[in-house]
């Protein structure tokens, strides 16, 4: 199973509208797409959990694919190292 990062989603995008969208490519397994912690808006990005042959399938079909005028960009998520949290030492 490979987890695909999805950015550049409309804020007005849905988890059941991307599953929908990736589902076409593949087994999908889970959506989440984020939203900001303070005011609870979407970020427009999420990340999407597929079996590896339908995940790059995804990749493949919906990389610059159009979703409300706005170009996805959809590759494999790569784990940030933890403690980055741009905060002040101070």
């Amino acid at each position: 199973m490979k987890k695909l990062y999805v950015g550049n989603l409309p804020f007005s995008a849905t988890e059941v509208q991307v599953n929908e969208l990736f589902s076409k490519h593949g087994t999908v397994h889970s959506v989440a797409l984020i939203n900001d912690r303070d005011t609870g808006r979407p970020r427009g990005f999420g990340f999407v959990e597929m079996d590896d042959g339908g995940a790059q399938a995804a990749i493949q079909g919906l990389n610059g694919h159009s979703m409300d005028n706005r170009e996805l960009r959809v590759n494999e998520a790569t784990d940030r190292p933890r403690g980055s949290g741009g905060g002040s030492r101070w």
